[in-house]
């Protein structure tokens, strides 16, 4: 049935005179099966297209701004930890907090590791709670060049130090 209205198509067209025939062609379509495209992943792909592999974090030198924002979601990322295994304590354990502190306390451990343990709870919370302070003041719009923000960086680092081993040594 193509084929008749095909044949017909083209008899119509080239008895015309306006010379319509020569803007339209007659396209045949061949069937073929579909093949599945090849899974590859995205690499693979680039691989073989011979595009190069982009550096990502290798290329650049640490910052100060770079680490300090880092540093910043780690201590937040601990903090949470720390109320979380505080939480299950209060909620798993048959006594007190209070009780297992006293524990310790009994147990003898040197003043040098009990500073350790004391030091390694509070750096973060200090770290992270002037950090956001540096952080609302960039919010109202102060200290924002980059001479500012290393001074403040660096500013920020020192006083919380101080404030860790001021907490630790209570």
């Amino acid at each position: 049935m193509a084929l008749l209205f095909r044949l017909a198509g083209r008899q119509i067209l080239r008895s015309q005179n306006d010379g319509l025939y020569k803007f339209v062609r007659p396209v045949t379509l061949q069937p073929s099966q579909y093949v599945e495209p090849a899974k590859e992943g995205h690499d693979e792909r680039n691989m073989k297209l011979g595009r190069p592999q982009s550096p990502h974090l290798t290329i650049y030198k640490p910052q100060l701004t770079s680490m300090l924002s880092i540093s910043h979601r780690t201590t937040g990322i601990i903090l949470a930890g720390y109320a979380m295994m505080f939480g299950a304590a209060a909620v798993g354990l048959e006594c007190p907090l209070e009780y297992y502190i006293e524990q310790l306390q009994c147990a003898e451990v040197g003043p040098a590791c009990l500073f350790g343990m004391k030091f390694t709870l509070a750096f973060p919370l200090t770290y992270h709670f002037w950090n956001g302070i540096r952080h609302l003041l960039w919010d109202s719009g102060r200290f924002l060049s980059i001479k500012e923000v290393y001074l403040t960086g660096w500013s920020m680092l020192a006083v919380a130090i101080a404030s860790a081993i001021v907490l630790s040594s209570c």
